[in-house]
């Protein structure tokens, strides 16, 4: 349940550059923890794995780990790029946080197109949380389909 009521379930997603979804997860209820949920997932035999010398941009719900990177807690990164009366970064700390967000940006988006493409994802649902798995992973893998056609 989430703090508002509603039965959701906690989905873990990790795309590329061109906003295509390379790995989902949508096992928990939406209670469960970020970083348990990732936990569980990089500990799975078939489960994430982040490639040598690679890193999975996170927000702060995570930790910093071995091939997840998080921005600095407590510094400024919503750093507006436009216009001259801007707020450019101040320190190498808030430079990172504003790079770092504006990469993580990818999947926000990825995330509207997503949920563009299915209603059912847009709104709250109802249903209990095993038929919420199985109708989020049929929408994942028809768009993780779809985008391998048209390769």
């Amino acid at each position: 349940m989430t703090r508002k009521g509603h039965i959701a379930t906690n989905t873990l997603a990790v795309c590329d550059r061109n906003m295509q979804f390379v790995y989902f997860l949508a096992l928990w209820e939406g209670s469960a923890c970020d970083s348990r949920v990732l936990r569980h997932s990089v500990s799975q035999i078939n489960g994430l794995k982040v490639p040598q010398g690679c890193y999975y941009l996170c927000d702060n719900a995570y930790a910093n780990s071995n091939g997840f990177l998080t921005p600095y807690r407590g510094v400024r990164y919503h750093l507006m790029g436009w216009g001259p009366d801007t707020d450019a970064p101040q320190n190498p700390k808030e430079l990172f946080n504003m790079r770092h967000t504006k990469a993580r940006n990818v999947i926000e988006q990825a995330f509207v197109v997503l949920k563009m493409r299915w209603g059912i994802l847009r709104s709250a649902s109802f249903y209990p949380i095993q038929t919420q798995i199985r109708l989020i992973m049929t929408c994942f893998y028809y768009i993780i389909l779809f985008a391998r056609k048209w390769q």
